[in-house]
């Protein structure tokens, strides 16, 4: 692969030899599970036909792949049993470490297609609240997928402009800025990318950085945290910016003590100052670049609460009884969907839902067809799902994927209505049974478009 002179001149001399062989390399496959299917470890990479080649060192529940499988044709992953994420960006789970403790409102900024937002969901501690936001219409409804797909309480998903957040009265004790960037990390899987590249870009990729940290900043907490990361290696987009972060707002860069023999490099300027960067020659992932930024203390609060109030009195008492009795939610109707939050954070995700644009505004329990109130997809995928409410109907690895095709499939013995399908043990989704065939009640625009007869 031919990559600009440019981009080669701005590479350290240290080791950038061996950076640019690296780059011609084939890159590392890895998953990360998610424990809302308990220990489906093996599971999943015997659904795959994988070995683990080792686990990731920074990430529990992660693990590299000895070869890269056809992942759409595993209904395990549309389960949400796991996330195929690019190990590298998988070290957000020590910025966490360090400087989450408690129950946390926070927000990823730039969080499709839902990487770091999945980790993250999976990682705060109960009773947090994300909200993942995207602000392109499209990426944002694959971020919504995969979110519900996690099956997390406490979520919600957001199209809105940092700005449009940052004016709001929303503030947060944690925000991850994934910045979008010129890219240079992810060379070696996207030809694109490299193609694309210019000096003229990464300028350009530097001042949009620092303008999305601009708008945002208002709506972090004083004393919070900030995790700015980017998939580039040059110091525009990464140790400038992080050094602009800390002179224009006074922020303090906080070490994360990672292990030596993780082999992450530090600053690749004379800036001693904690940042790290993940280089293919060095680590076993893509390129990758973090820094944790604390905002000075000062007078600052949580979200504030207006005290609004969903009106739960037309929900039909059976859609509460679908969700676990032990768990606490409160209930409301929207565009004839039946929504659930968190009753601890009820609060706070009405105030978001007001002032955000909301794709997912809670847990959807029930949609309205005709007279009906039917189970939902993401209640099926919900860890909120009280399973005993249903009926559960255990389907072949074919029927599973037809299902995920959106075809109609037939089921033996099973009573009529809607049914819990579940395969391996693990819901899969609804489907109205009448008899002679199933009704699919699985998302149309989710559909699995390959061939699977």
């Amino acid at each position: 692969m031919a990559f600009p002179e440019e981009f080669i001149n701005i590479l350290p001399a240290t080791g950038r030899d061996a950076l640019l062989a690296a780059l011609e390399t084939e890159p590392e496959v890895s998953i990360r599970f998610n424990s809302k299917a308990g220990d489906a470890q093996s599971l999943v990479l015997e659904s795959l036909g994988c070995n683990a080649d080792g686990r990731v060192p920074w990430m529990d529940l992660a693990v590299y792949l000895d070869h890269r499988p056809q992942f759409t044709m595993d209904p395990l992953l549309h389960q949400g049993c796991y996330y195929v994420q690019e190990a590298s960006s998988m070290f957000l789970a020590q910025a966490l470490k360090k400087c989450v403790s408690g129950p946390v409102r926070a927000l990823d900024l730039c969080a499709a297609p839902g990487g770091k937002s999945t980790l993250l969901a999976g990682l705060l501690p109960e009773g947090s609240l994300l909200i993942s936001n995207e602000i392109q219409r499209s990426r944002a409804q694959v971020l919504a997928e995969n979110m519900v797909k996690w099956g997390r309480p406490g979520v919600m998903v957001t199209c809105n402009t940092p700005k449009q957040i940052g004016e709001s009265s929303l503030m947060f004790d944690l925000i991850a800025v994934d910045a979008p960037c010129s890219g240079e990390g992810m060379f070696r899987k996207d030809e694109v990318a490299v193609r694309d590249w210019s000096l003229k870009n990464v300028e350009m990729c530097a001042a949009r950085q620092r303008e999305i940290i601009e708008d945002i900043w208002p709506a972090l907490k004083a004393g919070g945290y900030l995790i700015y990361s980017t998939c580039t290696f040059n110091r525009l987009e990464d140790e400038d910016n992080v050094r602009w972060i800390m002179d224009r707002f006074g922020a303090q860069a906080i070490d994360l003590d990672p292990d030596p023999q993780w082999n992450i490099a530090g600053s690749l300027t004379e800036d001693s100052m904690p940042v790290y960067h993940f280089m293919q020659h060095r680590t076993r992932g893509e390129g990758f670049f973090l820094c944790l930024l604390r905002k000075p203390e000062g007078a600052a609060a949580g979200i504030k609460s207006r005290s609004f109030r969903g009106d739960g009195s037309k929900v039909p008492a059976e859609c509460k009884h679908w969700l676990k009795p032990e768990g606490g939610f409160e209930f409301f109707i929207k565009n004839e969907s039946v929504f659930a939050l968190p009753s601890d954070l009820e609060d706070d995700m009405w105030q978001a839902g007001l002032e955000l644009y909301a794709l997912v505004p809670g847990i959807e329990v029930a949609v309205l067809k005709g007279h009906d109130w039917i189970p939902a997809h993401a209640l099926a995928m919900s860890s909120a799902l009280n399973r005993d409410a249903f009926c559960s109907v255990e389907v072949s690895r074919q029927q599973a994927l037809a299902y995920l095709h959106c075809d109609a499939i037939r089921l033996e013995d099973a009573p009529r209505g809607v049914v819990l399908l579940t395969y391996k043990d693990i819901p899969l989704g609804f489907a109205k049974n009448i008899g002679n065939r199933a009704n699919n009640l699985y998302p149309q625009e989710w559909r699995i478009r390959n061939s699977v007869g």
